[in-house]
C-alpha cells in the first residue's frame, strides 16, 4: 500500500458530510493493513478485507503455521484466517462457489485462537499484496473492466 491511499481516504473523510463507513482494501494475514487500520479508526470507519483468503492462493492453504493451528482445532487454514481477521475487527467476506467451502467459511466461531496462535499469525504479515494498484497495466485493466461491466458510469 502507498501513502496515496492514506491521503485519498483522509481527503474524503475530512471533506464530505457523510464519512466513509467501510473501506475495502486487499487485506489478509500476509498484509494486515496495520497503518490504514489505525488511520480509519479515528473516523469510525471499518476495514473490509478484499481477498481475505489472498485470492485463494496456495500461500493460505499450504502455509505450515495456518495448517498447524487449524489441525489443533480440526479446522481448515481458511477457517483459521477468517476467525483471526474477524477477531481483529476486520469485515471478511470470502468468495466461494462451493457449498462445502461456504459452510466451512461460516463455521469460524466454534473455536477460539490462543494468544500464541494470534502472535504466530501476526508474524505472517509481510505487507505483501497480491495486486499492485500502482501498476499502470492494472489501472488500465480496472478502467477497462469498469467500462465494460458498468457502462452507465
Amino acid at each position: 500500500m502507498v501513502i496515496l491511499y492514506d491521503a485519498q481516504f483522509v481527503d474524503q473523510a475530512e471533506n464530505t458530510e457523510i464519512k466513509p463507513a467501510v473501506l475495502q482494501l486487499e487485506t489478509h494475514v500476509f498484509s494486515l493493513q496495520a497503518r490504514m487500520r489505525i488511520l480509519i479508526k479515528d473516523y469510525g470507519t471499518r476495514l473490509m478485507a478484499w481477498g481475505p483468503l489472498a485470492q485463494g492462493t496456495d500461500r493460505i492453504f499450504t502455509n505450515e503455521t495456518l495448517k498447524n493451528i487449524g489441525a489443533k482445532y480440526g479446522k481448515t487454514s481458511a477457517q483459521v484466517v477468517l476467525n483471526f481477521l474477524t477477531g481483529e475487527g476486520i469485515v471478511a467476506i470470502p468468495k466461494s462457489v462451493r457449498t462445502l467451502r461456504m459452510t466451512e467459511n461460516l463455521d469460524i466461531e466454534s473455536f477460539e485462537l490462543t494468544e500464541t496462535d494470534w502472535k504466530m499469525i501476526r508474524k505472517l504479515d509481510t505487507r505483501l499484496l497480491k495486486v499492485d494498484f500502482n501498476d499502470p497495466a492494472m489501472v488500465k485493466y480496472l478502467l477497462e473492466y469498469n467500462k465494460n461491466f458498468n457502462p452507465g458510469n
